[in-house]
């Protein structure tokens, strides 16, 4: 008993960490990119503003790679210990399941070259995120494939994971609230996408 309740709760935080504050991240970290969209100049402001933060390696660190380190390892656990029914039970929700899964580790992994782009390599040669950086990256064919995937497979797993957070959270019980959940996680997808792939086509 003690070790389902146990269970039940990782599985809670994995789901709330999802959503607060990596999916609020995920967001954020969109919505700075749009800036692309009006030029060089713009996007260039925002970028020095997020790189001038006060405490910005330490709120990185307990913000975003922590939560995103605990949620990737769990999510793994669960992606390789999980019973998928695609075979006997091709329902919607059980190709979510499995596609959530999916998305998680290609996320994962997009992540990973993303930081190390971007964070790790910046870093090591005293520079700084900037347009041309980013217009750089994407003179080449694969990175644009690669970052389209990503970001393609990014956006998917947070607007899905938020109707796997409504039920884990008891907000989504009734199949009617859950269907209408479908829906509100359908929409965020669309208009997240809509964010990210327009910065893409910025820096391109």
């Amino acid at each position: 008993m003690a070790n389902s309740e146990q269970s039940f709760a990782i599985r809670r935080l994995h789901s709330l960490l999802g959503v607060l504050p990596i999916g609020v991240f995920l967001i954020q970290h969109l919505f700075v990119n749009h800036f692309a969209v009006y030029g060089e100049a713009s996007f260039n402001r925002a970028s020095d503003f997020m790189g001038g933060l006060p405490l910005k390696l330490l709120l990185e660190t307990v913000i975003i790679y922590i939560p995103i380190l605990f949620h990737a390892i769990y999510g793994f656990y669960i992606a390789f210990t999980a019973k998928n029914n695609i075979g006997h039970y091709s329902t919607f929700r059980n190709w979510m399941f499995l596609l959530q899964r999916a998305s998680g580790i290609i996320t994962f992994f997009f992540i990973a070259v993303h930081v190390w782009q971007t964070r790790v390599q910046v870093t090591l040669h005293d520079a700084h995120v900037n347009y041309e950086m980013m217009h750089n990256i994407f003179n080449n064919p694969f990175w644009i494939a690669f970052y389209s995937i990503g970001l393609l497979s990014t956006i998917f797993h947070f607007a899905n994971g938020l109707w796997s957070f409504a039920v884990t959270w008891g907000i989504t019980q009734s199949e009617k609230s859950q269907r209408v959940m479908t829906y509100v996680s359908l929409a965020v997808f669309v208009l997240v996408a809509a964010l990210g792939f327009t910065a893409l086509i910025a820096f391109i």
